[in-house]
C-alpha cells in the first residue's frame, strides 16, 4: 500500500502528537510526585528503571550515610521499583520499631528469602498474626528466657577455656600471627552448635560443610537480587547461577537439619514425651522437638518451624557475635591504655575469685 506526500503530510502532526504526548507521560511517570496526596520523606532524584541504584558504591552504608547528610534521617529511596525508606537517626528509628511498632511489624520478603528461610516459616521472617506470637513466644519464653540463658554459661566458659588454651598452644609453638577473625568465629560457632543442636560440629566432616554453608547462606542473604528490584531482568539470575546457587545451599542445609531432628527423635528424647529432664542439659532441639510431638499445649510448630528456628539462631549469633569479638580485640589492640586498664581489672577480679 501506497501513500503520497500529501497524506504522509497529513498524518506527521498526528504522529508528532503521539510522540509528544508519549514522552510527557514517560516524565510524569517518573519524575513528577504529587505533594498534595503524599506526605513523603525527601528522597534524591531517581532514574527510570533504576531508581536510586546507581547512588549505592560497594560501601552500600557509606553511600547511605552520605545521603542521609543532604536529605535527612529519614529519606525515601527507589531501588529499582521498591521504594524504601532509610531511617538513620536514635529518634527516628525507635518511631518505627516500637512506638508504631505494628504498622512496620511485617518484614518484607523476596524470593531468595523465601526460599532460605522456608517460606517464612522462621521467627525473624513471619507475617505478624497468630503464628508469629506463637514462635515468638517460644523464642522468649523457653529459648531466650534468662533462666535458659544462664543454663548456657558452662557452655559458654568451657569454649573460651579451650579457645584460650588452644591460641595459648599456638602462640608457645610458633611466633606466627593468630588470625583473630578465624578464633572468633570459631568460638561463636561451636558455643551456638551446642547451646542450639547440643553439640559442637567443628571437628566433624558434616559439620565443617555446615558451617561452611551457613556462610554462604549469609552470603547470599546479603547479595543484592536483581530481579526483586527490576523484574523484568530476572532471567540475569538464572543465566548468572545465583538461582541455582540459592536452590543448592537451601537443599543442602535443609538435608542437614532434617537429619540432625529425625537422630533426635530416633534416639526417644522426645518421640515418647520422654524430654530430659535435667534443664541444664536441654538444648533448643530438645524444646524444639519436645514442642512439636506434645499436641496437647494448643501450641503447634512444623518441623520447617523447627529448622527455621534454628536457622534464626545461626545466622542472627554467629556472625554477629564473632563481628562485635574481632571489633572489640582490634580496637583494644589500637588503644594500648585501654588494654592495659582491662587487663588490671580482669587479674583484680582473678584474685577477688580466688581469694572466695
Amino acid at each position: 500500500m501506497f501513500y503520497t506526500h500529501q497524506e504522509i503530510d497529513e498524518f506527521l502532526p498526528f504522529l508528532y502528537c503521539i510522540i509528544t504526548l508519549s514522552f510527557v507521560w514517560f516524565l510524569l511517570k517518573f519524575f513528577y510526585r504529587p505533594t498534595a496526596t503524599k506526605n513523603l520523606p525527601p528522597s534524591p532524584p531517581k532514574v527510570p528503571v533504576l531508581g536510586n541504584l546507581h547512588q549505592l558504591s560497594a560501601l552500600t552504608h557509606r553511600s547511605l550515610q552520605s545521603l542521609a547528610k543532604t536529605y535527612g534521617p529519614m529519606m525515601l529511596l527507589h531501588f529499582g521499583n521498591k521504594p524504601t525508606v532509610i531511617v538513620s537517626s536514635a529518634y527516628a528509628a525507635k518511631e518505627i520499631m516500637k512506638t508504631r511498632d505494628l504498622i512496620f511489624a511485617n518484614k518484607p520478603d523476596s524470593s531468595v528469602t523465601r526460599r532460605l528461610m522456608y517460606d517464612g516459616k522462621d521467627v525473624s521472617l513471619a507475617p505478624y498474626g497468630e503464628y508469629w506470637r506463637q514462635l515468638k513466644s517460644i523464642c522468649v519464653l523457653q529459648l531466650l528466657s534468662h533462666k535458659r540463658v544462664q543454663t548456657f554459661r558452662s557452655i559458654r566458659e568451657e569454649e573460651t577455656d579451650l579457645l584460650i588454651k588452644k591460641v595459648s598452644g599456638n602462640i608457645s609453638a610458633t611466633s606466627s600471627p593468630v588470625n583473630l577473625s578465624e578464633i572468633c568465629s570459631s568460638l561463636a560457632n561451636d558455643v551456638i552448635c551446642r547451646a542450639a543442636l547440643g553439640r559442637k560440629f567443628s571437628e566433624e566432616e558434616s559439620g565443617k560443610k555446615f558451617l561452611n554453608l551457613l556462610r554462604e547462606f549469609s552470603e547470599l542473604l546479603a547479595n543484592l537480587s536483581v530481579g526483586e528490584f527490576i523484574p523484568w531482568l530476572s532471567w540475569i539470575e538464572r543465566v548468572s547461577g545465583f538461582k541455582a546457587r540459592v536452590d543448592k545451599v537451601a537443599k543442602e542445609i535443609d538435608e542437614f537439619l532434617e537429619e540432625v531432628i529425625q537422630g533426635c527423635l530416633d534416639a526417644g528424647q522426645d518421640l515418647s514425651g520422654k524430654a530430659v529432664q535435667n534443664a541444664k542439659t536441654e538444648n533448643f532441639l530438645d524444646i524444639l522437638t519436645t514442642i512439636y510431638n506434645d499436641k496437647t499445649t494448643g501450641v503447634s510448630i512444623h518441623r520447617d518451624s523447627i529448622k527455621g528456628i534454628l536457622v534464626d539462631v545461626f545466622v542472627g549469633g554467629t556472625d554477629t557475635t564473632s563481628t562485635v569479638l574481632e571489633w572489640t580485640m582490634t580496637e583494644l589492640l589500637r588503644h594500648p591504655k585501654i588494654m592495659t586498664k582491662l587487663q588490671n581489672e580482669v587479674q583484680f577480679q582473678q584474685f577477688l575469685d580466688w581469694r572466695s
